[in-house]
């Protein structure tokens, strides 16, 4: 499979993110919000942005492995933020960077949400991958 990473002229150079990825494969996987829950359910890092965002990732790459893919084949994601405020993007930095440290960065949309599913969750990623 080939990725291509764009950031066209005439558009902001991205930190953090690509613009846009083309994928030329042959499976799509889509994976529904990851939170930062563990295999019990149980909340890790309650009222941590860090520690949700790093237990959110780590329940993406574990999604991605049970599909045939890792996080080479994401071509986008979406991360919403419970009360977003420009601070925590650093967060979000930082977190990402331990996940996709040597790798082509996704496209990427940040959203910030007055809410999500259940009161203790702060953090959500969900993804799209390209497989082979």
């Amino acid at each position: 499979m080939a990725l291509q990473y764009i950031n066209p002229a005439g558009l902001p150079k991205p930190s953090g993110y690509t613009q846009v990825v083309i994928a030329d494969g042959k499976r799509i996987v889509a994976v529904a919000g990851q939170v930062g829950v563990d295999a019990q359910g149980v909340i890790v890092g309650a009222g941590d942005l860090e520690a949700q965002a790093t237990q959110a990732l780590q329940n993406l790459k574990i999604a991605l492995t049970a599909a045939g893919a890792g996080l080479s084949d994401i071509i986008a994601v979406t991360v919403y933020i419970v009360n977003f405020k420009p601070a925590d993007r650093q967060i979000l930095n930082k977190v990402r960077a331990k996940f996709f440290k040597d790798l082509p960065p996704p496209a990427s949309t940040l959203i910030g949400v007055q809410a999500l599913a259940s009161e203790e969750y702060l953090f959500e990623i969900e993804a799209t991958a390209v497989v082979g």
